[in-house]
């Protein structure tokens, strides 16, 4: 029988399987009883595990899990529509807080365990149809990984809401799943109270808590040093608990082993320089050195650490490879630094019978009197002859015996063999031998001065162990050094495929079929990592180390592939794009007219057979929205390829709709093009309407086939624009799409919105859930390009208006008038305040209990409303300053009602401060109108800027 993890993959995957309709169309999985019952059955064999992370993340996949838990969102009846941190958990079921805690923290424990590196595992020989469906789960993972880390800031505050929370929850167990799969009358509420499930403790829930935010808080402090304090008041408050209950009673297990280790970790990297106490620790003393530059110290603490070996090898290994990235970065004084701590390193190495690392080989390969004298030192100084025990002086012996029969120069080899260390540690006649055969011997090339001419004439050094070589090959990203280690591989062993070392090495499965039918096996391996590398530094913007790469590569191919000659010329025109966009194209400096001619040549391209990736299409078409290139978008580029490419589709009609935007309005036969195009990708298939079960699925996948793209394909292309009047126009298209919704209540607002249909023939085959995320993501993105447009802060304000979220939309509507105005010391543009936007300020003021702000807002209408500011000034309960804000009045009837209303409530103070407000002369009904415009614009800007100061 399979194991009880098992049966949750095999339940799941049955019950996510597509479907194909008679069309022989693949539709999402239906949502029958046999479906569900399997969801059912994957539930409670967790439950059975009693939902023990540990257990679950050992042997599902990342997909896998995100989609059990799902399942336990949807069947604890989370609030649908509503994000887990708007969520108040003291308010909820205690098995649906459990529910939403259990996503939470798989969520961060997911975020840091992506961080580690993993070990690779040793493929067999390559095979297409497993290729293809580990790339896939790969990439699935990649996409739930991103959204994970895009929502961790919420998962963080989920948590630390349920720190606060300081009550029993219960979870799922297979008794209750049954009772929820009943029907609702057969229930009696029993799953709704506070008894149901399996019971944690509070105090269960607060150490398993602590300890998973102070592992998220750990791994952000590496951007964020100021987060280590969080991830140590954490990890020792879980220390705490523990101590207190036992880990024993806990009902989640805590690794105390780790637990220790990140509190020692913590202790070091927030201990103040001057601290006493933690400078008596070796590692807290290395970490002072590295923050305030005192390498040499370092070295110090090394050379006297070889005498007790109380270091460990791996955290040596950290502080040297720290080291060597500063010395990259430019610090050629840290070159030094580097070559004694490998030295100490290596000595340490030799006392304790390992394998002397690489970089030591690399850094003697030139010696030097220098070198040779502190290598010594540090010999003599990490070795008691007295005490130190016989196996130990015959490694120490063995080691410098190696070290002359390696050297050329017979000059340092009587150097090492005159101190005072070797004589004592080698007798009389094997000295003698020694010398002897180091007299006699050949003298021999030394291939590393050879110089080099090309790329293919660099020799390769001397062998060395695989595994170092391996790990080199790794860090490299020099083409000419990781070539040079392929061929010593390759001389090695020929069993090995070494594109396979790294998981960090993805290739596109368009370029990877291609590349893997390369028949010579060293070739293979080079061009796959040299590709894989470049594609990596590209996507960590280290676009110099890229280029560089990509260059090799299309060396190496130019001579035996066109195919993958033409793949390298696309790549490196996709990396200049990124080059540009990244340095001159961020000041706004337009792009040279040979890389535009290049992007236009790759559209066009008609070249048979060459694998083709859709991101270079999407980029390129991307970029000519950019910088204006609508001219050649509508007029030149080929019909063929606009019926072929649905991005440049895509790009036509933008560029035509933003043509014609300033135009008449009778000129809309694009825009109708560009509408019937989105509403398309924005609709689903009417056989798979949503279900009434109340399911929320934080990764959705409601994608339509419909369109000439997927709508996250259109999300992620729209993120690639710039350029203000396309991102207007299809913000304003997503808008007008919203507001067509039949059960609309509150429109939102947006520039150019009517150039769009305004109806749609089959309302409800539009997702318009879908519709609302993007235009949330959509204005959150152009926000981000320009924060001062205030058509989209309008926007944004809108959507919070709509969602009930006053107070955010009142700071956004102040902000769009604000950055309009020169912080409202001028005059907000009536386009900008209109009578919709004010109305909406108002309900916000209204629906927080602010009346006299509302009172002062119903001013700022073309029509004064009397009637809501008088209803307003009659609230007594109001949360605003009241009579602080009557100088900001300028109406007087309403100044006259506020004095009426004071006196008859007997509030003699009010009443005065009313009557001061009416006395001012410049409100004086018989002054001119100028004067009267000038003393409401002047309370205007005052109020408006009193207002921005209570909401910004």
């Amino acid at each position: 029988d399979p194991p009880p993890v098992q049966l949750i993959v095999q339940f799941l995957e049955q019950a996510s399987k597509p479907s194909v309709n008679e069309q022989n169309q693949v539709q999402p999985p239906p949502d029958n009883k046999r479906n569900r019952i399997l969801k059912l059955l994957a539930l409670k064999v967790a439950a059975h595990l009693k939902w023990d992370l540990d257990v679950l993340e050992k042997s599902l996949s990342v997909p896998v899990l995100n989609m059990l838990l799902n399942e336990l969102l949807c069947i604890s009846k989370v609030p649908p529509g509503t994000k887990h941190v708007d969520v108040d958990l003291s308010s909820l079921p205690p098995t649906t807080a459990m529910a939403i805690l259990l996503y939470n923290r798989w969520a961060i424990r997911t975020i840091v365990q992506s961080s580690f590196p993993v070990k690779q595992v040793k493929p067999g020989p390559p095979q297409l149809n497993v290729m293809n469906h580990i790339q896939q789960e790969k990439e699935l993972t990649e996409n739930i990984l991103k959204v994970l880390k895009e929502q961790a800031a919420d998962s963080i505050l989920v948590l630390e809401g349920a720190l606060k929370l300081n009550k029993d929850l219960y979870v799922h167990t297979i008794r209750t799943l049954d009772l929820l799969a009943m029907e609702p009358g057969m229930v009696n509420g029993e799953t709704e109270s506070s008894t149901a499930g399996l019971k944690i403790s509070a105090e269960e829930i607060q150490c398993q808590v602590c300890y998973d935010l102070g592992a998220i808080y750990f791994q952000q402090g590496s951007t964020n040093a100021a987060v280590h304090e969080k991830a140590k008041e954490k990890f020792f408050k879980t220390k705490e608990l523990i101590a207190k209950n036992g880990s024993s009673s806990l009902h989640f297990t805590i690794d105390e082993e780790r637990l220790a280790g990140y509190c020692q970790a913590c202790e070091v990297l927030t201990s103040s320089s001057d601290d006493a106490s933690q400078q008596a620790t070796p590692y807290s003393q290395i970490h002072s050195c590295l923050k305030s530059g005192k390498y040499q110290d370092i070295v110090k603490i090394f050379l006297e650490d070889n005498l007790t070996l109380s270091l460990p090898e791996q955290f040596r290994q950290s502080v040297l490879r720290e080291l060597f990235q500063k010395a990259q970065q430019g610090n050629e004084a840290l070159d030094e630094v580097c070559f004694k701590v490998c030295v100490c390193n290596t000595i340490c190495d030799v006392l304790q019978g390992r394998i002397i690392d690489i970089q030591f080989c690399q850094l003697f390969l030139k010696p030097s009197k220098e070198k040779i004298d502190f290598l010594l030192e540090v010999c003599s100084g990490s070795i008691n002859l007295e005490n130190a025990s016989e196996e130990l002086k015959r490694r120490m012996a063995a080691f410098l015996k190696n070290l002359c029969l390696g050297m050329e120069d017979l000059q340092f080899v009587f150097m090492i063999s005159s101190h005072e260390l070797f004589i004592k540690l080698l007798k009389d006649d094997e000295r003698k031998l020694l010398i002897d055969q180091m007299r006699k011997r050949s003298p021999r090339i030394n291939l590393c001065t050879k110089p080099v001419t090309s790329f293919y004439d660099i020799p390769a050094s001397a062998s060395v162990n695989i595994g170092q070589l391996e790990h080199q090959l790794i860090l490299s990203v020099d083409p000419w050094r990781i070539r040079q280690i392929l061929i010593e591989l390759h001389g090695m062993t020929s069993e090995r495929q070494f594109w396979t070392i790294s998981n960090k090495w993805e290739v596109p499965n368009v370029y990877g079929n291609v590349i893997l039918g390369i028949k010579d096996s060293l070739t293979r391996d080079l061009v796959y990592i040299l590709m894989a590398k470049g594609l990596h530094c590209c996507a960590i913007k280290d676009f110099v180390h890229a280029k560089q790469l990509f260059a090799a590569c299309l060396e190496l191919v130019t001579e035996f592939s066109p195919k993958l000659r033409q793949v390298m010329l696309n790549e490196m025109l996709l990396l200049d794009i990124y080059t540009h966009e990244a340095g001159p194209g961020a000041s706004g400096e337009r792009p040279p007219s040979d890389l535009i001619s290049r992007v236009r040549g790759y559209l066009e391209m008609r070249v048979p057979d060459i694998p083709l990736r859709q991101v270079i299409a999407e980029e390129c078409v991307a970029f000519l929205l950019n910088w204006c290139e609508n001219e050649y978008l509508t007029m030149q580029v080929p019909l063929p390829l606009v019926q072929t490419n649905p991005y440049v589709k895509l790009g036509q009609l933008l560029a035509a709709t933003c043509k014609e935007l300033p135009g008449p309005k009778e000129s809309r036969r694009t825009a109708k093009d560009l509408w019937e195009v989105v509403v398309q990708i924005c609709s689903v298939s009417n056989q798979h309407k949503r279900g009434n079960d109340g399911r929320v699925s934080l990764i959705k996948h409601r994608e339509s086939t419909l369109g000439i793209m997927y709508r996250s394909e259109l999300l992620s292309f729209i993120k690639k624009l710039r350029e203000p009047l396309v991102l207007t126009t299809i913000l304003s298209l997503f808008v007008k799409l919203h507001n067509v919704r039949e059960d609309i209540v509150n429109d939102i607002a947006a520039e150019h919105i009517s150039i769009w249909p305004s109806s749609i023939p089959n309302l409800q085959s539009v997702d318009f859930e879908a519709v609302a995320i993007t235009v949330k993501e959509l204005v959150s993105y152009a926000l981000t390009i320009n924060a001062n447009n205030h058509f989209w802060l309008i926007i944004q304000a809108d959507i919070y208006f709509a969602t009930n979220q006053y107070s955010a939309a009142l700071h956004y509507y102040l902000q769009a008038g604000a950055v309009c105005s020169d912080f409202f010391n001028k005059m907000v543009p009536p386009d900008v305040y209109t009578d919709q936007v004010i109305k909406r300020m108002i309900k916000c003021c209204s629906l927080l209990n602010c009346h006299t702000q509302v009172a002062i807002l119903c001013q700022f209408l073309r029509e004064v409303d009397y009637k809501t500011a008088f209803k307003a000034l009659q609230e007594q309960n109001s949360h605003d300053a009241m009579d602080s804000y009557y100088e900001y009045i300028w109406d007087v009837t309403i100044l006259e009602y506020l004095t009426y209303l004071h006196h008859k409530r007997g509030e003699t103070d009010k009443r005065q401060i009313a009557i001061k407000a009416i006395g001012q002369t410049e409100l004086n009904a018989s002054n001119p109108e100028e004067v009267l415009q000038l003393a409401a614009q002047r309370r205007k800007k005052k109020f408006l800027q009193a207002m921005a100061k209570l909401y910004f």
